[in-house]
């Protein structure tokens, strides 16, 4: 058992701190559900060297660094530009306990969200 089984926690970050703090998360038992970009997904999937190596011993296209600060997280795509993606975003919200963003400003204009005061 972990201190955080049982919270589930919507990861729309991206980059370094959002997909670092959401990591933690994991690790310590939240179903964290990571939102990505449908095509190319996280920016740091890339971001490398080192990559992981395949069985061959040769560079595949995932970069260790993209692994390690996402690791223990379930992945979805997600078109949040597209009505079907702003829903299916909104349905996670009401079973999410957390939400984490650090995506680009347009996120909260494309779901006609507001921070609050």
């Amino acid at each position: 058992m972990n201190s955080l089984d049982g919270i589930r926690v919507l990861d729309l970050s991206r980059v370094l701190a959002g997909p670092w703090c959401t990591q933690t998360l994991a690790d310590l038992g939240a179903d964290v559900i990571k939102i990505e970009r449908p095509g190319s997904g996280d920016d740091t999937r890339t971001w490398g060297p080192p990559f992981l190596k395949d069985a061959q011993g040769q560079d595949t296209a995932e970069a260790a660094y993209y692994l390690g600060a996402n690791r223990n997280k379930r992945s979805v795509t997600c078109d949040i530009a597209r009505p079907e993606g702003q829903a299916l975003i909104r349905e996670l919200v009401k079973h999410s306990m957390s939400l984490w963003k650090t995506s680009k400003s347009v996120t909260w204009r494309v779901m006609a969200w507001t921070m609050p005061a």
